[in-house]
C-alpha cells in the first residue's frame, strides 16, 4: 500500500519538477552556426550588409552592438527584436533577411532560413539572448 501511494505521489510531482528542464538554446553551438551559414558573408567587416547598416554578425559582442540605429536583439523579447522580425519575414520585403528578393544587394542573395532555424533564434532571444 505504501509503495502504491509513493508511486502515485511520484507520478504527480515528477512532471512539476521536470517543468522548465529543457536545455537552453546555445548561442555558440546553435545560433552562431546559423549566422555563419546565412548571414556573415554580408554582415562581416567588409560585407555589404555591414557597410549599409554597420551590423556585424561575426560574434556575440558584434551582434549585441546592433546597427547604427540601435540594438537588433532585445533579450527576452523576440517580438521586439529586429533580428527575429527580419528573418521571420515580419517586415517589409525589402529588408527581409537573408535577401531573396529583387531589391537585394549585389553581394548576397540567400535562401530564407528554415522554420527550425528561425525557431532556434526566436527561442534563444526569448530565453534572454545569453552568450552561452
Amino acid at each position: 500500500m505504501l509503495i502504491k501511494k509513493c508511486g502515485i505521489v511520484s507520478a504527480l510531482i515528477l512532471p512539476v519538477l521536470l517543468t522548465g528542464c529543457e536545455r537552453a538554446i546555445s548561442f555558440e553551438s546553435q545560433v552562431m552556426p546559423i549566422l555563419q551559414a546565412s548571414c556573415v558573408s554580408c554582415h562581416s567587416a567588409s560585407g555589404e550588409g555591414t557597410q549599409q547598416t554597420e551590423l556585424k554578425l561575426t560574434n556575440y559582442a558584434q551582434l549585441m552592438l546592433g546597427t547604427r540605429l540601435g540594438a537588433v536583439v532585445v533579450p527576452g523579447s523576440a517580438a521586439s527584436s529586429t533580428l527575429y522580425l527580419v528573418i521571420d519575414h515580419k517586415v517589409d520585403t525589402k529588408i527581409q533577411m537573408p535577401p531573396h528578393h529583387d531589391d537585394k544587394y549585389p553581394q548576397g542573395e540567400g535562401k530564407p532560413l528554415s522554420s527550425d532555424q528561425i525557431t532556434t533564434i526566436k527561442q534563444w532571444i526569448d530565453e534572454g539572448a545569453k552568450n552561452n
